[in-house]
C-alpha cells in the first residue's frame, strides 16, 4: 500500500470529481439513513406494539432537531469528523478522542447491526429458490454458520467497494438509495389504503407501563435515524462543504422523515402485531399480505438492495471519522494514510475485522431478532453520547457568542441544541434488553463498555502526539 498525506478540508486541488457533490452528499444521508433498520423495525418493535408508532414520531421529532444542529455546526465548523470535530473544539482532545473513539465503535457496531439485518431479508429472499441451514453446537452452545457466512459477505464486499476508490463508492451511493426508496415510497402511498385499524388494538403489548414502552420503542427508533451526521463526518469528501453538508443534512433527514413515519404506521396497520412477531422480513411480509408472493420477493430484493446501499456507506464512513482523528494527532497516524485510490485502507479494513468479530460473538447463543437489537442498543448508545457532546458544544458556543453580542438566531440554535441533548439521554436510558435476564438485559451497554475500554490504551498512546484545537470560528 502506498501513502499520501490526507488533504485538507479546504483544499480545491483535488479533482472535482473525487469529491461528493450535493447529489451525492444528500445520498450519503438518505443511504447511512435507510439502511435495514425501519424494514427491520416492525418486528423488532412488535413487543412493543402499536405503541411504536408514537416512539417513532417522538423519535423522528428528536432525529430532526440532531440534523437541524449539525445543519448548523457545519456551517461554522465544516471540518471532517462532525461530532469528533465539535467535542473536540469545544472541550479538548481528551473529550475530542472520547467521541471519536465511541463514534468509530457506533460505525462499526452498526454495520454489524445493518447486515444482521440485511440478512435476514436475503434468506427470506433465498428461501424461495434453496433453503439452507447450517449451525454446529460447541459445548451445548448453537451457532448458526450459515447467517455468520452471509453477514461476512455482506460486510467484506462494500469494505472492497469502498477500496476499489471514492468516485466508485459515490455512484454505488446514488443508485442505492434510488432503489430502496421505490419500497418506502409505495407503503408510504398505496400500502395506507391496505390498513385495518383493528391491527391497531392492543395498543401497548408490552405489558410495561406506557412511558416505559414509548422509551424501550424509541431506543430501538433511533437505530433508523443513525446517518444524519454523516455528511458533516466525511466533510472533507464534500465539494463545498460549508453549503453543501447543511443541505444535505436536511434534505436527506427530512426525506427519510416522511416515509419513516407513513410507512411504519402502513405496515402495522397491514400485518399487525402478532403478524410482525412472527415474520423475519416484516416489509415483504406486508407486501405479500397486498399482492402476493411475487411482491413479497420483489420487496426482498429491494431491501436486500437497500441493506447492501447502507453497508457500503457505513464501511466509508467507518475510515472517515478515524481518519479526521488521526490528522489531528488523536488517532494513530496509520488511519491516516491513504491507498494509491486515495481511501483510508487501514481504517477501511481494521472496521470490517471488528464488525466482523462483534457480528459473530453476536450470534453466539442467540439468534435473529436478539442478535439485531443488542448489536442496535449498543451502536445507539456509542452514537447517542457524541450527539450528547456535540449539543452540549452548540450551546456552550452560543452562550460565549450571546456574551460577545452575537446574538441572532439565539433562542433557535439553543433551544435545538436542548431538544438533541434531552432525546440523547433518553436513547441511553432505554437502551437495555428490557425483560430480559440481568446478563441479557444490560449485554449493549457491557459490549459498549468494553469496547470503550479498549481505547484507553489507545488514547494514553496518542497522548503527547495531540495537536491543540484550533479556536472556534466566529458564528456567521
Amino acid at each position: 500500500m502506498t501513502t499520501a498525506p490526507v488533504l485538507d478540508p479546504g483544499t480545491t486541488t483535488q479533482d472535482p470529481t473525487g469529491r461528493m457533490r450535493l447529489p451525492q452528499a444528500t445520498a450519503l444521508i438518505v443511504g447511512t439513513i435507510i439502511g435495514v433498520g425501519i424494514f427491520n423495525l416492525p418486528g423488532s418493535l412488535a413487543a412493543y406494539g402499536p405503541i411504536s408508532l408514537v416512539a417513532m414520531g417522538l423519535t423522528t421529532v428528536g432525529a430532526l432537531a440532531l440534523a437541524l444542529m449539525f445543519a448548523m455546526m457545519s456551517r461554522r465548523l465544516p471540518a471532517d469528523g462532525g461530532p469528533y470535530a465539535y467535542a473536540r473544539a469545544a472541550f479538548g482532545n481528551a473529550t475530542g478522542f472520547s467521541n471519536a473513539w465511541l463514534y468509530w465503535i457506533t460505525a462499526w457496531a452498526g454495520n454489524a447491526a445493518i447486515v444482521v439485518g440485511w440478512v435476514f431479508y436475503v434468506q427470506f429472499f433465498l428461501a424461495e429458490y434453496w433453503d439452507v441451514a447450517w449451525s454446529i453446537t460447541i459445548a451445548g452452545v448453537a451457532i448458526d454458520l450459515w447467517s455468520i457466512g452471509l453477514c461476512l459477505l455482506g460486510l467484506w464486499l462494500p469494505a472492497v467497494i469502498n477500496l476499489s476508490g471514492m468516485r466508485s463508492m459515490a455512484s454505488f451511493q446514488l443508485w442505492t438509495s434510488i432503489i430502496k426508496f421505490v419500497p418506502l415510497a409505495i407503503m408510504s402511498t398505496i400500502g395506507l389504503f391496505y390498513i385495518s385499524t383493528a391491527n391497531f388494538e392492543p395498543f401497548n403489548v408490552s405489558g410495561e407501563p406506557t412511558i416505559a414502552a414509548i422509551g424501550g420503542a424509541m431506543a430501538l427508533c433511533l437505530f433508523s435515524y443513525l446517518g444524519v451526521e454523516t455528511a458533516s463526518v466525511a466533510a472533507a469528501r464534500v465539494d463545498n462543504p460549508d453549503r453543501n453538508v447543511p443541505r444535505a443534512t436536511m434534505i436527506g433527514t427530512v426525506a427519510a422523515a416522511v416515509v419513516y413515519l407513513l410507512s411504519l404506521v402502513a405496515v402495522f396497520g397491514i400485518v399487525g402485531s402478532t403478524g410482525l412477531a412472527e415474520s423475519q422480513a416484516p416489509f415483504s411480509t406486508a407486501f405479500g399480505d397486498i399482492w402476493g408472493g411475487w411482491a413479497s420477493q420483489a420487496a426482498a430484493g429491494a431491501v436486500i438492495v437497500s441493506g447492501f446501499g447502507a453497508l457500503v456507506g457505513w464501511t466509508m464512513i467507518c475510515a472517515e471519522m478515524p481518519l479526521a482523528a488521526a490528522k489531528d494527532g488523536v488517532f494513530p497516524r496509520r488511519f491516516a494514510e491513504l491507498s494509491s485510490r486515495n481511501m483510508p485502507a487501514f481504517g477501511i479494513v481494521m472496521s470490517t475485522v471488528l464488525a466482523s468479530v462483534v457480528m459473530v460473538l453476536s450470534f453466539i447463543g442467540s439468534t435473529g431478532y436478539d442478535v439485531f437489537n443488542i448489536l442496535v442498543y449498543m451502536s445507539g448508545i456509542t452514537a447517542a453520547i457524541p450527539y450528547a457532546f456535540s449539543a452540549l458544544a452548540q450551546i456552550k458556543w452560543r452562550i460565549a457568542d450571546r456574551r460577545a453580542l452575537q446574538t441572532p438566531r439565539f433562542v433557535r440554535d439553543v433551544v435545538v441544541a436542548l431538544i438533541a441533548l434531552v432525546f440523547s439521554a433518553l436513547f441511553i436510558w432505554y437502551s437495555r434488553m428490557t425483560g430480559e435476564p440481568f446478563l441479557k438485559e444490560y449485554a449493549p451497554f457491557i459490549m459498549a463498555g468494553v469496547a470503550f475500554v479498549a481505547g484507553i490504551p489507545v488514547y494514553l498512546m496518542q497522548k503527547g502526539r495531540m495537536e491543540e484545537p484550533q479556536p472556534v470560528p466566529e458564528y456567521r
